[in-house]
This record gives structure tokens, C-alpha cells and sequence, in this order.
């Protein structure tokens, strides 16, 4: 699909979701951000970065087409350094126009958000120039899996204009279950769903994703919410069956947060 650009070929982007984890990423250098690092170094420059983070979690899906977004501060008690930090990126009313032609459910601009720290604190490592429009799709809490899915191979179209599609959450996320002692460990349940997402995605099962409440009492603990887990559904739908797959910072934290990013290219 063309949007109208006089523009030379551009490469086929890729497709990435990323276990963020927690927003200390953004300022440390561990092996997320080094994982984050080398994606970057290994893909094509994006003319233009689309994502969907879990912390735009709202009602409808609302998309973001400011000039100049601003860098938003959606989390508490950290270090003054964090709250430091500024994603001055541009933005990309251009590709928002197009990704809301794009997807057929209802949808609306809306600029009341920003870049959050589910994005930031991925791309502060990936592009730290600060050189390439981002813009973001919020997660609408009210849609079931199927949609963010759909919404996802609708914005497909966009990887062959250069637009890298971002996923940003975990998945697994239960922080009401963190236990601090464990550091770099995990629960086992943690373990068995990153597992499950793991072998169906490189097996390209994604219906056996879409249903993953079937797992039942472990589908529970690792998505008590399901914010997190939808950005990677965007991503399941924007690849396609011929993608190489990779697989970076595979692991698990503090019981019950795990890490695991996927790159479809």
C-alpha cells in the first residue's frame, strides 16, 4: 500500500516487541540495553517509529499525531535522574494519518498523552539522537484479543513505508506478585507462560496465543491485567509467515516479570 510519498524504495522494516520492564532500564546499562542496542544496529533506520505501549491503556483506540510530542513522566519514586530524561523525538502526524486509514474499527487523534516510558526507556538506548519521528496507538482496554490483533496486520501496510512497528510491555507482568529477593529469578509459572508464548510464537501458532486465558490458573498469574501482554499481539499481527524470527533477553526477574523481546524481520 502507498500513501502518496515521491520517495525512493525503502526497505522493509522489521517488527519488534519488547519486554521493558522496569523504567531504571532507561538509565542502566544491562544486558536489555544492550539487547536493545544490537536490534538497533542490526535493522534499517526507520523513517518513522509507531508504537503501542502498555502505558496507554485507555478507552477506544486513540492515536497520537502531535508535531512535537511530549515526553510523559508515568511513574513514581525513582531516582531524579529518570524524571531527567526528555525523548525529544518529532512526531509524525504523516504516518498517524495513515494508520488511521488504516485501521477500520472507530478511532480518534488524541494528543492529551505523549511518548511514555514504555517507549523511552526502550529508545533511549536504541536512538539516543532523538532523530526519528515516534508516535504512539494507545491499548484500548475495552477490546478483546482478536481486535488488537487485527489492528495489528492492518498496520502492517506500514513496514514497506519505512515505519518500524514497536510492541512495549511483558509478558509477564504481575507486580502485585514481585518478590525482591529474586533478582534475576523467576516463579515457575512465570517460566511455563513465557514458555507457551515462546514456542507458539517461533512455531507461528498465534491462535494458541490469542486464547492464552486457556492456560487457566497460570494465564491468571502472569496476566492479572491484560495491558502488558496486548502490545504483543500488535506485533503478532504485523508479522508475516515469512519472517525471521530472534529472540533476545529471554529471562525473568524478581518472580514474576519476564523480559523476553521478539524481533520479526
Amino acid at each position: 500500500m502507498q500513501f502518496g510519498r515521491n520517495e525512493i524504495a525503502l526497505a522493509k522494516m522489521p517488527v519488534l516487541f519488547v519486554g521493558h520492564g522496569s523504567p531504571m532500564n532507561a538509565i542502566e546499562d544491562n544486558d536489555y540495553s544492550r539487547g536493545w542496542r544490537k536490534i538497533a544496529e542490526r535493522i534499517p533506520k526507520p523513517e518513522a517509529i509507531l508504537s503501542i505501549s502498555a502505558h496507554w491503556y485507555t478507552h477506544g483506540t486513540r492515536i497520537m499525531n502531535d508535531e512535537k510530542p511530549k515526553t510523559v513522566y508515568d511513574m513514581y519514586g525513582f531516582p531524579d535522574e529518570l524524571y531527567e530524561i526528555i525523548y525529544d523525538s518529532p512526531g509524525s502526524p504523516y504516518f498517524a494519518k495513515a494508520s488511521k486509514e488504516l485501521i477500520s474499527r472507530e478511532k480518534i487523534y488524541d494528543n492529551s498523552w505523549g511518548i511514555d516510558h514504555g517507549t523511552w526507556s526502550v529508545l533511549v538506548h536504541m536512538y539516543p539522537k532523538r532523530d526519528i519521528p515516534v508516535f504512539q496507538i494507545s491499548v484500548d482496554a475495552d477490546a478483546p484479543a482478536e481486535e488488537h490483533y487485527k489492528m495489528g496486520q492492518e498496520l502492517s501496510a506500514l513496514r514497506e513505508q519505512g515505519v518500524l512497528i514497536l510492541g512495549s510491555g511483558n509478558v509477564v507482568h504481575n507486580l502485585r506478585l514481585v518478590d525482591w529477593h529474586k533478582e534475576s529469578k523467576g516463579f515457575d509459572w512465570a517460566y511455563e507462560f513465557d514458555e507457551y508464548i515462546y514456542g507458539n510464537i517461533l512455531n507461528r501458532n498465534h491462535d494458541k496465543i490469542l486464547k492464552y486465558n486457556e492456560l487457566g490458573e497460570v494465564a491468571k498469574l502472569a496476566v492479572p491485567t491484560p495491558d502488558h501482554f496486548y502490545p504483543l499481539l500488535y506485533a503478532l499481527g504485523a508479522s508475516r509467515d515469512n519472517d525471521k524470527i530472534s529472540v533476545y533477553n529471554k529471562s525473568c526477574e524478581l518472580g514474576s516479570l519476564t523480559m523476553t523481546c521478539y524481533l520479526w524481520e
